[in-house]
């Protein structure tokens, strides 16, 4: 693990080999401790604990908006003597790393998004949209249990008993593997603010994304109801000649529902 002090003096911890040229990744959650990452089959890979995460020191409630954190970001890339880095986001970790992107262009030399929030770019993911993907799993032995989580959220009853039953629906494959991963600690304080007010102006962020040159890729799970492949693929429509790939059978953590199948299309950029 190595730390070092941010723009505002908070503490921040990284954790993987300092190379030539790692793979820098942005956890998700949002606002989960990085440790979540730590099963990615790639050995490049240095995870970034955000501030009020993991092995990071706690900040100001307002300094946990996404667009606040950019800086902590390009403070890690200076921390490891880079020029420009590769740039891997999870989930809402995708939303930080897009929105350093487009205030950092020439710092990004790569830029792999895996199962990206779609908030930063407006696109719509519609009760249809996870009704369809997620009636594709009627055959798993977890599915009657699990389905009536989601009949509840769509009635309005978005209880923690609700999100507890759906949580199969986030995997490939609902294993030993799953669950750990799926009860893996974040700042729940921090993951409000994550999303505040003014982070962002989604219309702003997809006409920064024309203009983006850097090799992109958008990795998609084939039933993930967080971003159904339909709308991941309108998301990478947005960036000029990105590569789109859908993981088949992987959900939202597609690294784990098949590790060979995700790090050889990670370490096919472009």
């Amino acid at each position: 693990m190595g730390t070092f002090s941010t723009y505002d003096g908070t503490k921040l911890a990284y954790h993987g080999p300092a190379g030539d040229d790692p793979l820098v990744c942005l956890p998700g959650g949002p606002m989960q401790a990085s440790s979540y990452l730590a099963g990615l089959p790639l050995e490049d890979a240095i995870r970034l604990d955000l501030r009020g995460t993991g092995e990071s020191g706690e900040a100001p409630a307002e300094t946990y908006r996404a667009d606040r954190q950019v800086d902590d970001v390009e403070a890690l890339r200076q921390q490891l003597g880079l020029d420009a880095m590769r740039l891997l986001g999870h989930s809402a970790g995708a939303t930080l790393a897009l929105l350093y992107a487009t205030r950092h262009p020439n710092r990004v030399k790569e830029l792999v998004l895996v199962a990206p929030s779609p908030r930063p770019v407006g696109i719509d993911v519609t009760d249809l949209d996870r009704r369809e993907i997620a009636l594709r799993r009627d055959e798993e032995p977890w599915f009657a249990e699990a389905i009536k989580g989601f009949e509840e959220i769509w009635a309005g009853n978005m209880t923690p008993e609700a999100f507890a039953k759906i949580a199969p629906f986030w995997h490939g494959r609902w294993d030993d593997a799953a669950r750990a991963l799926d009860d893996h600690p974040r700042n729940a304080e921090a993951a409000q603010q994550f999303y505040a007010d003014g982070a962002f102006d989604p219309e702003q962020v997809r006409a920064q994304l024309k203009t983006l040159d850097a090799p992109t890729l958008l990795l998609a799970g084939e039933v993930d109801v967080a971003l159904p492949p339909r709308c991941a693929q309108e998301y990478a429509e947005l960036f000029p000649g990105a590569r789109f790939v859908v993981q088949p059978g992987a959900g939202h953590f597609p690294w784990l529902d098949d590790p060979e199948a995700f790090a050889a299309t990670v370490q096919r950029i472009p």
